[in-house]
């Protein structure tokens, strides 16, 4: 799997300092990361905990405070599709302290919604794309489906009739069932979720037959059987899950679909800033402890320049927006 950009896819006061610090300790990053300086970074996630992006930031953590030299904090903001957590962020000052950890849901965003409160990329700063996360199609253990060929001969069996759960509207997760079912020439019913946890939750329940997530949202669930993967839409099998056939291998070669991320800021981050942070990204994500972790969740690492970053999230935006008409994905 790839993660190039053609992918298809406060000065603080002392009762500051206190809730920092205990805020540290939940996070697991005690007393020593606040001897790394007198300020915290906040990470505003606009994903609900238990989505890719939240496993991604939260197992940088350390490393990232470590590299930056402040303590590290993480903020699940969800809501929207990510409107709300995102909007918290262009409302951020422009001074490094404020950053997020996003998917192509930033650039997918513009298309499946009437309104948008801001403008991706106008209104953040991109500092680097950081690498991809597998997309994996799971189904509740009772649906009567254990390949492609099964899953999508019951699919058009039922018309409409079975649902498959999102992260919310115009995710990535929506986006990319849609693109399954338009590959496989079915349909079914889009219940959205206001996260991934909730999701995943309702998968496991049975409440939603099936859905589109990332790997390292539901690695333990399919190694307790909780959830049975269908396919991996990627161009060849993963070496964290090596087990989960391609959907190439199964009769759907078109199906491919890499969800990135990447590390952005408020509109206005100086350059000397972005270069800082790209920096501390880069040695955070080389750390021999994330690296393994990464690999363990299915991840690619492969850190953009930050010019690149910029340009790649102009053209996704032009692209998914093709993706989101062919798909007949109408905005809400």
């Amino acid at each position: 799997m790839t993660t190039t950009p053609h992918l298809v896819q406060h000065s603080i006061g002392r009762r500051t300092l206190v809730r920092g610090a205990a805020g540290l300790a939940l996070a697991g990053l005690g007393r020593a990361a606040l001897a790394q300086g007198d300020k915290t970074v906040r990470f505003i996630l606009p994903n609900a905990t238990g989505s890719g992006v939240d496993a991604i930031t939260r197992g940088a953590q350390t490393a990232l405070a470590k590299a930056l030299g402040h303590p590290v904090v993480v903020e699940n903001q969800a809501g929207a599709g990510g409107v709300v957590g995102l909007q918290a962020l262009a409302r951020s000052p422009a001074d490094g302290m404020t950053l997020s950890v996003v998917s192509n849901n930033v650039v997918i965003l513009p298309s499946v919604l009437k309104s948008v409160p801001f403008d991706m990329p106008g209104d953040f700063t991109p500092i680097a794309l950081i690498g991809s996360t597998p997309i994996v199609l799971v189904v509740n253990p009772k649906v009567a489906a254990a390949n492609s060929k099964e899953f999508v001969a019951l699919l058009k069996s039922k018309p409409g009739q079975l649902n498959y759960a999102s992260g919310g509207n115009g995710t990535i997760l929506h986006l990319a069932s849609e693109m399954f079912l338009d590959e496989a020439g079915a349909s079914a019913r889009h219940i959205p979720y206001r996260g991934v946890g909730p999701m995943v939750t309702d998968l496991i329940g049975g409440q939603v037959e099936f859905g589109t997530v990332a790997l390292p949202s539901v690695q333990q669930h399919l190694k307790t059987g909780a959830l049975r993967a269908i396919g991996v839409a990627a161009r060849q099998r993963l070496a964290a899950a090596p087990e989960i056939p391609t959907f190439a291998e199964q009769g759907l070669p078109g199906y491919v679909v890499e969800a990135w991320f990447a590390v952005i800021g408020p509109k206005g981050l100086p350059a000397a800033e972005v270069k800082r942070i790209h920096a501390a990204v880069t040695q955070a994500f080389a750390d021999p402890e994330v690296k393994d972790l990464m690999a363990r969740q299915g991840n690619t690492i492969s850190i953009t320049p930050s010019e690149t970053a910029a340009a790649l999230f102009a053209s996704e935006r032009a692209k998914y927006a093709a993706l989101v008409k062919k798909a007949g994905v109408e905005p809400t």
